[in-house]
């Protein structure tokens, strides 16, 4: 079995989508929140089955809990595939619906091609960025951030970190120990709701997450570590390492690296007035 996940765009919306038996499955309600932009996506899918006999009689086949990364780690989601997507979109009156199934044609036809060429993948995921208003060096750190995140979970996953809320422990305990805050918080903090958190790191920001978060992988392999205690305890003496750092570096320049400020808008106000490009390399 090939598992991996990645964020698919549709009109400004992420739609989260991970790599399944060889094909892609998409989390549902990131769909049904692009078509008909509702803030109660559980409540509306619901009310969809009530109203949709044959939906709701066959929803447990087409709709499988699968494995999505998120920001606390890999969460336990309802997913369904092209075909099961196409099932659900039938029924939702939206006139978004026609321009959603040619989206997801799309998405196959990439798929297609990134199977043929996995190097296509990386460089659709750089351009997104681009696109977006990230400059060069900050995409290579998130993207290296990205696989040392890939490299991590996938360890977890194979010495004993089953469920959903494992995986979110011990994110927490890495992110704790190296920022003083867990994930939730440092998103709350930076004033964010459904955006992902790294996306909104600077620079510093990124490289102690990372730092954190490949000492925790190194400490679990020359360790041996099994079961979710042990690995617990690696998160926490993994972060520990990027937070003494911090600190270090804190001390040094007089201030927190850890900041309030989101990233990509800075960047952005940047390209408006030059005079803020000395304050932005730093926050």
């Amino acid at each position: 079995m090939i598992e991996t996940t990645k964020i698919a765009l549709f009109k400004g919306r992420e739609i989260r989508k991970t790599l399944y038996q060889n094909e892609w499955w998409f989390v549902v309600e990131d769909i049904v929140f692009a078509l008909i932009d509702t803030v109660n996506v559980k409540d509306y899918i619901n009310k969809m089955r009530a109203r949709d006999a044959e939906l709701s009689k066959g929803y447990g086949q087409i709709v499988h809990t699968l494995a999505v990364s998120t920001e606390g780690g890999k969460q336990m989601m309802n997913c369904a595939n092209t075909e099961g997507i196409f099932r659900i979109v039938q029924s939702i009156p939206s006139p978004k619906a026609e321009p959603f199934k040619r989206w997801l044609a799309k998405v196959g036809y990439e798929r297609v091609q990134e199977i043929e060429n996995p190097e296509l993948a990386t460089k659709r995921t750089r351009m997104l960025y681009k696109l977006k208003g990230y400059s060069a060096d900050w995409i290579e750190k998130r993207m290296r951030g990205i696989a040392i995140r890939e490299e991590l979970t996938d360890e977890w996953q194979a010495r004993g970190a089953k469920e959903q809320k494992d995986y979110e422990i011990l994110t927490a305990e890495i992110s704790k120990a190296t920022f003083g805050v867990t994930p939730s918080e440092y998103k709350k903090m930076k004033g964010l709701e459904r955006e992902n958190l790294r996306d909104h790191m600077d620079d510093f920001e990124l490289i102690f997450n990372m730092l954190g978060e490949r000492a925790t992988t190194e400490i679990h392999r020359t360790e041996d570590s099994r079961g979710v205690p042990k690995l617990r305890s690696d998160a926490k003496a993994g972060g520990a390492i990027a937070g003494g750092a911090r600190k270090k570096l804190e001390k040094r320049l007089g201030r927190s690296v850890v900041t309030k400020k989101n990233f990509l808008p800075l960047r952005q106000a940047a390209l408006k007035n030059p005079e803020d490009k000395k304050e932005l390399k730093y926050k």
